[in-house]
């Protein structure tokens, strides 16, 4: 097995998306505390609105009137009218005009008739106003909104943390001379120096030099590539411990991230267009209201009764329509899943797709760092010279690589460092470019290498390493093969566990990844997955995402690096795991902390569980039209019953309390 070594780039923290998306993420924040404002105002408001009401008067067993104060209803009334109404007022006047009618226009429709009506009755029209009830319906519709925005507003910031992992300045060499310039100043042609350990800052090709480069985050290769003279590089890729002299090849737009952030991009706006269950529930009350009302209104007049009585049976039908439960059934249900979801390590940024993770059929899975630990570990020591022992042979090895950053050295240091070994000084230590690392150890000559320094120098060892498919490296003392170590990614003991519970749902698995056909068969065959894609670059992982949802199937994607942002911006579901970059965490819907496979398969289960929930919330907010509509619009009016504006506000805040109850029953 091979290594995914991932570089955090902590310098690219907190932010998202080129600045039109950041103006976006700031326009969405500006909104949830406007929201919140009007809220906190109008419930304020509010009160004196209730105290005046003679409606609530009556039921608390009060009165309180004074000269004018129907007056002062009005005005107070049309104050959260025009204020806490507006974002609802706004959204009608949007929907109508899109054509696309919904939660906005139910809402905006049921507070204009009630507040028209009322202000009607002020002024002399015979009835009862409906003022409080247009307050607390505000009041509830704000809230509830406030509620579903902040939810979901950790609106993502991938594309331009992608672009913040490009160096801002790069090293121009101009006969000889370096000059450090702005990347952006860059053009085809010139030549940069990238110094070790420095991040490539424009994609070209090595005219001199040569090193090993850390690609993982960009195209998943797992192992840090050797790049000499004519090899590619990819900027936003991490220089190890050589320098490089490049010829810029492309800059900007035509740069390689830059691509991915255009892919993550296109991704994202196809999916944003998802319309929620609310919405699609209001649009058919809406029409339940706006055409039950002008029912009511007719059949009463047909029947000969006054125009006042009939207009206030289609007043009480058109605002009993509008059911203050429907604001909080899903918003309820939203953060208090995104709540329990979080105790239990699941960060829900997508709601939309958080409950139709029901849907999914095929979950793909990113090896490194999601199905393996993402760390290489030292599995064996083979010992081919008896004089040694294991623990010496270590000890030596250690005086070398504690000399070295590479992935290798660090996966051996970690195994001496818990067998306590003491590692020792080295002295003429000396970096074999392509091949290892050699020095003096004790007085001994100490190499240590890879396979190509073997065959370079017609070295035969005896025992092969078969097919092991991790990294093997050799220890030369004094020029003989003492012996060897291999290393390899760790597959998660949680991961076997996921791919059969997975397997029972009915769910197909597959792997896939940018490692090799012997690396990913051989993690696909030990976990009994459904099969398995290698040598997969991170377009053509968007591409086989493509290709499943065009065959009918609803796939979930799950990754922790930059290549896997596309994939996981175009999945139905896209899962990024905690131990990943922040880029793929921010392109994901959602974000599995503990970095345990198995939370996928809990995932599922929960989405099911809150979808449910909103589906039987949306039933008890709207269900109870299907009795309170007929009754308010009359139908039983010759037989002494009549639903009046009141009952029908008693009936509307029961359905609220048991939208709240039933939200708060959500388990893991």
């Amino acid at each position: 097995m091979e290594y995914h070594h991932t570089t955090h780039d902590h310098s690219a923290h907190g932010s998202h998306e080129h600045s039109d998306h950041e103006g976006h993420d700031k326009h969405a924040g500006h909104n949830v505390a406007d929201f919140w404002k009007r809220f906190v105002i109008s419930t304020i408001v509010s009160i004196p609105v209730l105290v005046l009401s003679p409606m609530i008067q009556h039921w608390f067993g009060f009165e309180l009137s004074f000269s004018g104060d129907k007056y002062v209803l009005a005005i107070l009334s049309t104050f959260i009218f025009i204020y806490g109404g507006y974002p609802f007022l706004k959204g009608l006047y949007d929907e109508v005009k899109d054509r696309a009618i919904g939660m906005m226009t139910l809402i905006g429709v049921a507070i204009t008739v009630a507040w028209a009506y009322s202000v009607a009755i002020t002024f002399g029209l015979q009835g009862m106003d409906f003022y409080w009830e247009m307050a607390t319906l505000i009041d509830i519709m704000l809230i509830g909104h406030y509620f579903e925005m902040k939810s979901v507003m950790g609106a993502s910031r991938s594309l331009e943390l992608l672009v913040k992992m490009m160096p801002s300045t790069a090293h121009h060499l101009v006969n000889g001379h370096i000059h450090d310039m702005p990347v952006s100043h860059l053009k085809i042609g010139d030549f940069v120096l990238i110094k070790p350990g420095e991040k490539i800052p424009v994609d070209g090709v090595v005219t001199d030099g040569e090193s090993y480069v850390d690609e993982s985050m960009l195209t998943g290769e797992s192992k840090p590539i050797k790049k000499e003279r004519d090899s590619k590089v990819i900027g936003g890729a991490v220089n190890s411990n050589g320098s490089l002299t490049i010829k810029v090849m492309s800059t900007g737009k035509d740069s390689y991230l830059n691509k991915v952030v255009k892919l993550v991009e296109d991704a994202q706006k196809v999916k944003s267009k998802t319309q929620n269950f609310a919405d699609r529930a209001a649009k058919i009350l809406t029409f339940v209201a706006l055409g039950g009302g002008v029912i009511t209104l007719g059949v009463w007049l047909l029947l000969g009764y006054p125009f006042v009585f009939a207009l206030e049976r289609m007043v009480t039908v058109m605002v009993i329509s509008c059911p203050h439960a429907l604001g909080l059934a899903v918003p309820l249900v939203v953060a208090i899943s995104t709540s329990i979801a979080a105790q239990k390590g699941l960060l829900i940024r997508n709601r939309t797709a958080f409950e139709n993770a029901r849907l999914i059929t095929t979950i793909i899975f990113d090896k490194t760092g999601t199905l393996t630990k993402g760390s290489h570990e030292l599995q064996n020591v083979k010992l081919l010279d008896s004089t040694f022992d294991e623990k010496e042979l270590l000890r030596l090895a250690s005086g070398i690589e504690q000399h070295s950053e590479h992935y290798i050295a660090q996966g051996l240091l970690r195994k001496v460092k818990e067998l306590n070994i003491e590692i020792p000084k080295a002295e003429k230590f000396n970096y074999l470019p392509g091949k290892g690392l050699e020095g003096i150890v004790n007085g001994k000559e100490v190499k240590v290498v890879g396979p190509n320094y073997l065959k370079e120098q017609n070295i035969s060892v005896t025992e092969t390493t078969g097919d092991f498919t991790g990294t093997v490296v050799y220890i030369l003392v004094n020029n003989t093969v003492t012996g060897y170590f291999t290393f390899s990614d760790q597959i998660r003991e949680s991961s076997f566990e996921a791919i059969q519970i997975l397997k029972q749902a009915g769910i197909k698995n597959l792997l896939l990844t940018g490692d090799n056909e012997k690396v990913a068969k051989k993690v696909s065959d030990e976990l009994n997955m459904d099969g398995y894609l290698a040598n997969v670059l991170p377009h053509d992982k968007l591409e086989k995402v493509k290709q499943l949802q065009h065959k009918g199937e609803y796939v979930a994607m799950t990754g922790d690096g930059v290549n896997d942002a596309p994939a996981l911006a175009q999945a139905d579901v896209g899962i990024a795991v905690g131990s990943g970059t922040d880029v793929a965490a921010e392109t994901a819907d959602i974000i599995l902390v503990n970095s345990d496979p198995k939370d996928i398969a809990n995932l599922i289960l929960f989405g099911k569980a809150t979808y449910n929930k909103m589906i039987q919330n949306l039933w008890w907010a709207a269900g109870y039209n299907i009795i309170a509509i007929p009754l308010a619009a009359g139908v039983l009016y010759n037989w002494g019953i009549m639903l009046s504006p009141a009952v029908g506000a008693v009936l509307m805040s029961l359905s609220t309390i048991v939208v709240a109850i039933n939200a708060k029953l959500l388990k893991a």
